[in-house]
């Protein structure tokens, strides 16, 4: 038991009073018995007994009556440690697009919401965040319509991250009691939830759906693009194995196509559909189903291909490019070097240095000036030439530096799996191809990534971000090279990195660039926009091309128009990332020392409880109430 007001209890001293009362009261006196008063000796014997027992039951209740008001005054109470510190409560409150699983005809965001209003007193002070928005220091009338008009994101905190964030909103201070409490379906990817530290108590609050099944657009993808008849394949998840649900597919907001998928024993189906070939397409693929909503569309958009701008620049037969570069998609010129127009370079976004015996000094200077445009330079070496008449200009790339040329044969043997050219370009890694065979090649010095290596870890194909360099010529006397199947999409990544064309769909919270072939003036300025939302995303401009840049915008999804002041250029796509499609829940109960409570409604009168200060001071008052009517009783019985 504590004292509010501990130093009353100095009182306590002033019950010596009444023991140094009573002492002299009790003093004895020698009393000396006469003749005719002998017979009344019994009697006054027996009353002074009577009366001494009187005083002592007066002095002791008069003591503990005096002790009952003395602690009722100093206030006692009882409570927990944590009770007595001042409190600091923050809410982490998941508006992820999981929470648009239903509980009772609610969201699961609808309910916690209403939970919160109905248990939050009007004068606590709390903060509360989500996984985009944070209010510091507020009272429920200061959010209560932000709470009730909350929208859904597609960004969901991790357990961690949701633990650093609440550590950088509470104080500073050591003698506050610290309250984390997670609202959340607490989905498995969120993480391992986090136990109560010597600073901070967190509180797991689950909410789940009834049902968790939920059907989802995964993703989709275009085949046969530039034949007569594309195909379209749809990728959907979540099913329960031969359930069927339809499937409609819109341009714009005209139906072009309509079918039904049936889900296998994995939960997952696909669905082919057919689309019109060689058209610009506005799609979106939509379900029905009562699952989360946010996963029933996918955005898509097929605009016309812009073809990328190839010069090649030789000394020898260059016409296995025609082959490469194929007119649907490059456009492809090419030029000996005594008969090349400098001023075409400016047009390109892909220069071929095929086999030159030199590089003039000139064109090593608009070279210079394409590549700090944004151009990518493509160098294959010639054969019988002395090296040092290419350094000139290959040591402002990585350093490079080539040496005197070997005849020793040599494979193919190594593949650089991880660089940025053969990304999706083998479903596994292969170690058992053909090798293709090199029999003259030319030592180099350089700090560029490998590409594709030779035995003896010798460079083959080296480069990244635009400029990429042989070590050996590719004629067919020298290499077999044009034979293999590496060389299609080596050739082909090399041009088409060039140009970051917008593929077909983008995923919100993915850094994207696109480029556009554009001639922009020194002011001009290219925004993006959709009903009802527009900005402006980041963009570099070079001297053919514009670079655009997707990272914090858009915030949601949908088709959006590149728009040049009033002209449409491009379309592009984004659609929200599909992690929280499968509704799989962390058990909580799994994990020791974690305060898991059932509902909001239980964790705030756990809060409570665990706060609560019982007073004393009314039952002193009433005891020393009783022992004053004890007194008067002693005082009217006793004789």
């Amino acid at each position: 038991m504590q004292f509010k007001h501990p130093e009353i209890l100095w009182a306590l001293l002033l019950l010596l009073i009444p023991i140094f009362i009573h002492l002299f009261q009790l003093r004895r006196f020698k009393k000396t018995p006469f003749t005719n008063v002998a017979m009344l000796q019994q009697v006054v014997s027996e009353s002074r007994k009577s009366n001494n027992l009187k005083k002592w039951f007066l002095l002791v209740t008069r003591m503990l009556l005096l002790t009952a008001l003395v602690i009722a005054f100093a206030q006692p109470f009882s409570a927990s440690e944590t009770a007595l510190k001042e409190k600091e409560t923050i809410i982490y409150l998941d508006n992820s697009f999981s929470m648009q699983a239903r509980h009772n005809g609610l969201s699961l965001l609808e309910k916690s919401v209403q939970d919160l209003l109905k248990n939050l007193g009007e004068d606590d002070v709390f903060t509360l965040f989500t996984n985009e928005e944070t209010f510091r220091q507020v009272r429920l009338m200061d959010i209560q319509n932000r709470l009730l008009s909350l929208t859904y994101s597609h960004e969901q905190m991790e357990l961690d991250a949701i633990a650093l964030k609440a550590n950088s909103l509470f104080s500073d201070d050591g003698n506050t009691a610290k309250h984390l409490v997670l609202i959340s379906d607490f989905q498995q990817t969120l993480g391992t939830p986090i136990q109560n530290n010597a600073e901070t108590q967190f509180h797991y609050v689950p909410v789940r759906p009834r049902e968790n099944g939920n059907i989802s657009l995964d993703s989709l993808y275009v085949e046969d693009l530039f034949s007569d008849q594309s195909k379209l394949t749809v990728l959907l998840s979540g099913g329960e194995r031969d359930e069927s649900i339809p499937v409609s597919l819109y341009n714009g907001e005209q139906l072009i196509a309509k079918s039904s998928a049936t889900f296998e024993n994995n939960g997952k189906a696909s669905l082919v559909l057919s689309i019109p070939a060689q058209e610009t397409l506005k799609g979106r693929v939509e379900i029905q189903e009562n699952g989360l909503d946010y996963d029933n569309r996918f955005f898509f958009n097929i605009d016309e291909p812009e073809r990328i701008q190839v010069l090649t620049i030789t000394d020898s037969d260059a016409n296995y490019l025609r082959k490469l570069y194929t007119p649907d998609e490059f456009e492809l010129n090419i030029f000996e070097l005594d008969q090349l127009d400098y001023s075409v370079l400016d047009r390109q976004n892909v220069v071929v240095l095929n086999q030159l015996k030199t590089i003039p000094n000139g064109l090593q200077q608009v070279l210079r000036t394409f590549r700090a445009n944004g151009g990518t330079i493509i160098f294959i070496p010639a054969s019988g030439v002395d090296p040092s008449s290419y350094n000139t200009f290959l040591s402002t790339y990585f350093g490079t530096q080539f040496k005197q040329s070997q005849t020793i044969g040599k494979k193919i043997t190594d593949i650089t799996f991880d660089h940025p050219l053969y990304e999706n370009v083998f479903e596994k890694r292969v170690y058992n191809f053909q090798y293709p065979q090199v029999n003259t090649y030319y030592e180099v010095l350089t700090n560029a990534p490998r590409i594709l290596s030779m035995e003896g870890d010798t460079p083959f194909l080296s480069g990244i971000d635009g400029f990429y360099f042989f070590t050996a010529p590719l004629e067919l006397e020298n290499t077999n090279f044009k034979s293999s199947p590496l060389i299609v999409p080596t050739f082909y990544n090399m041009a088409a990195f060039s140009l970051k064309m917008p593929d077909i769909y983008h995923t919100l919270g993915k850094p994207v660039a696109v480029d556009l072939s554009l001639d922009m003036g020194n002011d001009a300025v290219l925004n993006v926009a959709q009903e009802g939302y527009e900005f402006i995303p980041r963009q570099q401009t070079y001297a053919n091309k514009v670079q655009l840049t997707f990272d914090e915008n858009p915030i949601k999804d949908g088709i959006y128009t590149i728009k040049k002041e009033l002209d449409s250029l491009s379309n592009i796509s984004f659609n929200y990332p599909r992690k929280e499609s499968d509704l799989s829940y962390t058990n909580l109960e799994n994990f020791e020392e974690v305060s898991l409570q059932e509902s909001v409604s239980g964790l705030f009168d756990y809060l409570k409880a665990e706060n609560t200060i019982t007073a004393y001071w009314k039952w002193f008052v009433i005891l020393a109430l009783l022992l004053a009517l004890l007194e008067v009783i002693i005082q009217k019985v006793i004789r």
